[in-house]
């Protein structure tokens, strides 16, 4: 099987490429000429290089290949300028289904992102079914995830082969930016975790994420959303368990999400708008942290043969790597 793989160097798409070089697919790999390709070591595959905001320069990349897996996304919770993330999101997960339609790629399986669903401020447990809007989008990220989640929909409304997957919070190996959860595990790997505030998430071994982007290809349902997520736990807990396995010690103090907010809002303007770096907090964070971001995978679990895993495995395997690759001092618990 021919294969077009997008984000391949990123968290999440460095596993979905082992797991489909695993099985023996012929990979092309987009990369950008920014790109760190270190994830990608001892993975047989071409690589191309271009960029979703000109997506339709990669109409050569895509013939040949029976299936389009498309994972790469604008994935940042600050930007100065958002018209690039919908350009990237939106615009490039559109024409990539137009392109694949017409060099003839027979299926597609479309990473979307939990962001999509319908979270509250209660411990409500959201599924597929709940109910959601564009107005429930917090901040850019989330929206142009929604708007490109819309077209991956469209297309298979109209006959394409397009298999919707909704990952929670990924854990595991090989986070080389690292993601918002994993900067998390790296500040409290380096005590840089004085406080918590009261919020949820749902963590998911990010192998098990990467699994499902092959088992997709021949199961399920086509222009269906599926949730892949693992463990409920509260961002109290998650300290918790890397205490557990570190010996480090947790934080004890609960920040007010007021307390939160008002933090966010200096780091974002002058760190952000003053002096041109990323904010360690911003304000969309501080309020999708108001949100328990808990999800249900049962519908996965039937139709995709997902697996939910607790995540304690995931999470030490994390924190080693991050050890490992100097992110953070080796701790003594084994």
């Amino acid at each position: 099987m021919n294969v077009f793989l997008t984000g391949a160097t990123g968290f999440v798409g460095s596993h979905v490429a082992r797991a489909y070089a695993a099985q023996g697919a012929n990979l092309r790999l987009l990369t950008r000429n920014s790109s760190n390709l270190a994830s990608l070591e001892g993975i047989a595959a071409e690589t191309v290089t271009g960029d979703l905001r000109n997506a339709p320069a990669l109409r050569s990349a895509l013939e040949g290949c029976d299936a389009l897996v498309h994972v790469a996304a604008d994935y940042r919770l600050w930007v100065p300028d958002p018209d690039d993330m919908y350009k990237a999101n939106v615009e490039g997960t559109r024409e990539l289904l137009k392109l694949a339609r017409e060099v003839g790629v027979q299926r597609v399986v479309y990473t979307s992102s939990v962001a999509t669903m319908g979270f509250t401020k209660t411990d409500t447990i959201v599924n597929e079914d709940t109910p959601v809007s564009e107005a429930d989008m917090i901040g850019h990220y989330k929206r142009s995830k929604w708007l490109a989640e819309q077209e991956a929909i469209a297309a298979a409304r109209l006959g394409q082969y397009v298999m919707i997957l909704n990952p929670t919070t990924p854990i595991g190996p090989l986070d080389r930016k690292p993601t918002p959860t994993g900067r998390i595990i790296v500040d409290f790997l380096n005590k840089n975790f004085p406080a918590y505030v009261d919020t949820g998430l749902n963590l998911v071994d990010v192998e098990e994420i990467a699994r499902m982007h092959v088992e997709a290809l021949d199961r399920g349902t086509p222009g269906e959303r599926y949730i892949l997520g693992g463990e409920n736990l509260t961002l109290k807990q998650i300290l918790d368990r890397m205490a557990a396995i570190s010996g480090l010690p947790s934080p004890k103090h609960k920040v007010p999400h007021a307390v939160a907010m008002a933090f966010a809002f200096f780091d974002e303007n002058i760190t952000g708008k003053l002096r041109g770096k990323e904010p360690r907090a911003t304000v969309e964070a501080v309020r999708m942290g108001k949100k328990m971001m808990w999800a249900a995978s049962a519908k996965a679990e039937k139709d995709l043969g997902f697996q939910v895993k607790p995540i304690d495995h995931a999470l030490k395997a994390a924190m080693e790597w991050f050890v490992a690759n100097n992110y953070a001092p080796q701790y003594s618990k084994a």
